[in-house]
This record gives C-alpha cells, structure tokens and sequence, in this order.
C-alpha cells in the first residue's frame, strides 16, 4: 500500500497520532529530506526503524521505479515531505499515478495544509477556491500566468519564494487591479507567523518595503464580474474570441455569460444586433 502522510508546517503539536504510529511501523520511508525527517521524528519523540529513501523534486522521476519494486513486492511504502501534503507542490504525483496504474491501495494520512490553513487565515471566501502552485519565475510568463487568472472568480492561493514575491504581487496589482483583496500568510503555525491583509497595491509595497522570510502562501480574492460593466460591443468581441477558440456559437453565449455575470439573453442580444448592424453595412 502506498500511504500518503501530511506533516506538520511547523507546530510539532499538528502531528497526528496516526502519522506517529506509521514512522515507527513503517520499513519503507520516502521522505524529502532525510535530516529534516531524522528532526521530525526526534521533535515527536519517535524511533523508526525503517529504511529511508530520499525523495525530492530533483531525483523524483529517477525513484519512481525503486519506490514501485517496493510496493510491487507487498510491502507498505509510507511517503512524507518537509510540510504539509505529499503531491501539493511536492513530489507525489507521479508515485500516486504510478501505484494507480498497477491497482496498488493508496491510504492518506490527513493533516495540515498550507493551501487551506492560508485560505481560512486570509478572510476570503471560502466556497469556491482553486490552487495554483508557484508563479513561473520569468517576468513576461508571469504576466500571462497573472492575466489567465484575472477573472477567476474563485478565490486564488498560490505559493511564492520569499526573493520573488515583491515583484509577483507587484504584478498581481497591476494585471488584476491595485484594490483586489488579497493576504500574504508567511510562517503559517510557527513562532513567528505573520499574516498581511490588505489590496495587493499594500501589500505589494509591504513586500517591497520589508526583508521576507520564510515559507509564503499568498492568497487573492476572486473576480467580481459585478465590479465591471461591459457593453455589448465588449460582449461581442468576448463571443468572437470564444468562437476563435473552436466554440460554436451557443456555447460562446454561454461561456461569456458565465465568465462575465451577465444573462445569457443579454448576450444574445448582443449578437443578433451586431448580426443586424452587419447586414446593413
């Protein structure tokens, strides 16, 4: 079985009795970083007796084979990274696809999460919420990656390196509006977590003004479609792109309908007047 375990962000408290009893069952471990898993288990009081198989970004690909030979030959494979949950922006994935492929049992062991501890600390709305990793680290693709999002209506949470994130917000502001709400959640359940709310213009010069350290997970309120008035000339070109795309006209209406917050009706109308004005020219 491979079985999936959630670590502490960093309160040892947040360790569950579950994970405890799996370190010191376990004879297969893969863990992203052995030391910080040998500090772990010593913060928990914990002795394991398990072989330890490093399993990092890096040399995630190069282990899958070994990890399988492992489960393929009945024996349970427990995998824990530094913090949080194996497979969100850390190695995972491709092992749970792998075990998937081969009708192998997967188990989790639930625990903490940045992505949602970030959602529940930031004040956002919390019934509709997507995550989307790091930003790409180039400034033009994450301008485009900033500008995919800027109508999403759900509530954003990403994660940022501390080095980059002045200019990521500073990026943010610009493509999804300096008064867009958002949160910086830095040290999430550490001693020195600081949670920053505020537009993303503030906390855009928060970041550039102050020395950030630590693990950072930002979040951002969704697009309200509301805050933006379009006229029917908007909602024509919206269809046309949509069509561009290979929609066919009915479902352009819906999908600009949906995207922008108005009725769908309105949209017709919109295309039925601009097919009229065309036939007139």
């Amino acid at each position: 079985m491979l079985i999936l375990a959630a670590a502490p962000l960093g309160n040892i408290l947040d360790a569950s009795a579950n994970l405890k009893e799996h370190i010191v069952s376990s004879k297969y471990i893969a863990a992203e970083d052995s030391r910080r898993f040998t500090r772990l288990c010593k913060d928990l009081g914990v002795t394991y007796t398990a072989r330890v198989i490093s399993f990092f970004e890096g040399n995630e690909l190069e282990r899958i084979d070994e990890l399988m030979a492992i489960l393929e030959s009945n024996n349970d494979l427990l995998v824990i990274t530094d913090a949080g949950m194996p497979g969100i922006s850390d190695p995972g994935y491709r092992l749970i696809r792998a075990a998937l492929e081969r009708s192998i049992p997967i188990k989790v062991l639930p625990g903490p999460s940045a992505v949602t501890t970030a959602l529940l600390l930031s004040g956002a709305p919390t019934d509709r919420f997507c995550f989307e990793g790091f930003p790409p680290r180039t400034s033009g693709a994450r301008s485009t990656w900033f500008e995919n999002l800027s109508q999403e209506s759900r509530t954003i949470i990403f994660f940022e390196a501390p080095h980059r994130l002045p200019e990521s917000l500073a990026d943010a502001a610009r493509i999804m509006g300096a008064d867009r709400a958002g949160a910086i959640c830095r040290e999430m359940t550490k001693t020195y977590e600081e949670v920053i709310r505020g537009p993303l213009s503030e906390l855009a010069e928060w970041a550039a003004q102050n020395e950030v350290l630590g693990e950072i997970t930002v979040v951002i309120e969704g697009f309200d479609p509301s805050s933006t008035s379009y006229s029917d000339e908007d909602l024509i070109e919206l269809v046309k792109a949509q069509e561009s795309a290979g929609l066919s006209r009915k479902e352009a209406i819906v999908e600009v309908a949906h995207n922008v917050g108005v009725a769908k009706r309105r949209v017709f109308d919109a295309m039925v007047k601009s097919k009229v004005n065309e036939g007139k020219m």
